[in-house]
């Protein structure tokens, strides 16, 4: 008997040993998505598409984007060498600037499909002209939001959806490829800005902003890129216009992450934000169509006093909200709620007819142009990772049989196109500390 009780003691002890990790938890913290059981699903290849098709359609994608004919195909453009090495930025071909949005996808990108090369030279490009270090600056530890390729800033304000993909695609990058020295030590980095994001305190100075055609300096009370109340990130941290958000800037899967690899005095924060984001999905949507405005106020109504150009309507901006709940579902699992919209967002495109619906609408399902954008093709295809509906499957297909976007359009629509393919594949993961 003695010996039948080391035993079993014996074999709990392995098991315990076993599941220290997070594949292994069975900690309701941690969900039942991606994060815990270690499995990305791939929808191409549950579509019936090969993995050697799939391979192919990434790496050929990635190649157009960042490596084309610079004319008419990439938006990574190399910009020379400093004492850190090389400097790239990635570009709004249609606006002609550089901007964090696209600086901040351009590393994640690269992160995700291991090109060390390209993300240092990005994020290099970021740090030499973007970041502010002036500790009078409003804008100081955060970047300015858009900058012409030639490296002149066309605004100072900052637009948090780019520090929030800086942070994940840093402490990607060092779970993935160690920290470096100076501007690459990841870890250090990724630390400063999070920390920077929760507490910066309040500066009230100049900030510089190309508008309307002119150029004008404002003087704003900058702080935090997250309001402490509401648990909810900003659309500007200034004071130049009362507080909202925009729902696209939610991101409770990178938030998860933070409250796990972050300053640990904050932890619990985080994990505040990620429950808010997605109560928040549920209240800023509309409830037969599923759209959401481009900016709003906190407790979800849409914001309509925002410089007269239409932001309480489904619109850019917007493409991206289905695609952050679906990946928060499928790397964590923890709110059946984004399950149902997805189920609502795509029964409503599908409505639209599925090769030539819009992509700006009234929350109502008005539509407000006819231009059937990839972006948004490529956004809702994303959105199949939680939906229960077969249809799901048409939206898959729909992005795996559309061209890599080229031309005019192609930064925004190229960037949520590359980042579809990822999410769709299964490649866009995860990466935890070694």
């Amino acid at each position: 008997m003695k010996s039948a009780l080391i035993a079993i003691f014996s074999l709990l002890a392995m098991c315990l040993t076993a599941c220290r990790g997070p594949v292994c938890g069975n900690n309701p913290v941690d969900g039942k998505g991606a994060f815990v059981i270690g499995h990305y699903r791939n929808l191409f290849v549950e579509d019936g598409h090969s993995q050697k098709e799939v391979n192919h359609k990434i790496k050929t994608a990635f190649q157009q984007l960042f490596h084309g004919n610079p004319t008419n195909q990439t938006v990574y453009y190399a910009a020379g060498n400093n004492s850190n090495g090389p400097l790239a930025y990635v570009t709004d071909i249609k606006h002609h600037d550089v901007r964090t949005e696209g600086m901040s996808y351009g590393m994640m990108i690269a992160v995700q499909m291991n090109k060390r090369t390209e993300f240092n030279a990005i994020w290099n490009w970021a740090m030499t002209y973007m970041y502010h270090d002036s500790p009078t600056h409003p804008s100081c530890g955060f970047f300015s939001w858009s900058f012409k390729t030639n490296a002149t800033v066309n605004s100072e304000f900052v637009a948090p959806d780019g520090e929030e993909y800086f942070v994940t695609a840093l402490y990607f990058a060092v779970n993935r490829w160690g920290n470096g020295k100076g501007i690459y030590n990841y870890k250090a980095q990724a630390d400063r800005l999070l920390t920077n994001m929760r507490h910066r305190a309040q500066i009230t100075g100049p900030v510089f902003s190309y508008r309307w055609g002119t150029n004008s300096v404002i003087t704003v009370t900058g702080g935090p890129l997250f309001d402490a109340e509401h648990k909810m990130v900003l659309f500007s941290s200034t004071s130049e216009r009362p507080p909202f958000t925009d729902p696209s800037y939610h991101l409770p899967a990178f938030y998860e992450l933070w409250a796990r690899w972050g300053p640990p005095a904050d932890s619990n924060f985080w994990m505040e934000t990620a429950t808010a984001s997605r109560d928040y999905f549920s209240r800023v949507t509309h409830p037969v169509t599923g759209l959401a405005p481009n900016t709003a106020n906190f407790d979800g109504t849409p914001h309509t006093n925002f410089w007269g150009q239409g932001t309480s309507n489904f619109g850019f901006d917007a493409f991206r909200v289905a695609g952050n709940w679906s990946v928060d579902w499928a790397w964590w699992g923890k709110d059946v709620r984004e399950r149902q919209l997805s189920d609502r967002l795509q029964a409503f495109f599908e409505s639209k007819g599925m090769t030539n619906y819009g992509c700006q609408f009234k929350l109502d399902g008005t539509q407000l142009d006819n231009r059937h954008a990839q972006g948004l093709v490529a956004v809702n295809a994303v959105a199949s990772l939680a939906a229960t509906n077969p249809r799901s499957k048409e939206f898959v297909e729909a992005l795996w049989n559309m061209p890599v976007p080229d031309g005019i359009e192609r930064y925004y629509e190229g960037l949520l196109y590359m980042m579809a393919l990822l999410h769709c594949s299964g490649e866009f993961r995860i990466w935890t500390p070694q």
